[in-house]
């Protein structure tokens, strides 16, 4: 019985080592899923499971035409927006502008990194026209007058998300004036933004 006695006793050491540690281990494991856990939902209650979004369009401020965007964000990858801008220097062919749009993301997290877009636009222009007039010494005149078209367009980009939920955009585009506005040549209509905004 002596022969026997120490072996099953090292042996009994041995097992109860690594069961400790093996409990050790899947308890660190444990720990470190609930930190994953919390810094995600930490994100998440900063904004990023947010589901609305304002902006403000700083390349169109900056040229005199300030326009503001609001997003919703029908489920992970499709939102959709409006977009509103008015043009404040009377030198600019736009006065106003109306877009509602439609985007799909391919980003790995929630309605972000890049995503193509549809859209449709009311805009209000500005241009100038001329007239014949024989009492007039040139022999015609140029008036400057606005009319509304409608548009519709697509375009491509990327939007950058914060952990607190400030977000950054950049987008181009392009879309295509219907109808006869009077005097008005252009066919084509930008659609360009480097906007900052907030999710909540």
């Amino acid at each position: 019985m002596s022969l026997y006695s120490k072996p099953n006793i090292h042996m009994k050491k041995i097992l109860l080592l690594a069961l400790l540690s093996i409990c050790s281990i899947i308890s660190q494991a444990q720990q470190t899923d609930s930190v994953k856990t919390s810094i995600q939902k930490n994100a998440e209650a900063m904004g990023h499971g947010g589901n609305n979004e304002l902006k403000i369009n700083l390349l169109f401020t900056v040229i005199g035409m300030p326009e503001i965007s609001y997003e919703r964000i029908l489920a992970d990858n499709m939102g959709v927006g409006v977009s509103v801008f008015v043009g404040l220097d009377n030198s600019l062919d736009y006065k106003f502008g109306f877009t509602p749009h439609y985007r799909l993301y391919f980003g790995a997290k929630k309605a972000s990194g890049f995503f193509i877009e549809g859209n449709a636009s009311v805009l209000t222009m500005r241009d100038y026209y001329y007239n014949s007039a024989a009492s007039y010494p040139y022999g015609s005149y140029g008036e400057r007058t606005t009319y509304t078209n409608l548009g519709l367009g697509a375009a491509a980009g990327a939007k950058f998300l914060t952990r607190n939920g400030f977000l950054g955009e950049a987008y181009l585009g392009v879309g295509r004036v219907f109808g006869d506005g009077s005097g008005y040549n252009e066919e084509t209509i930008p659609r360009v933004g480097i906007t900052i905004g907030k999710r909540f």
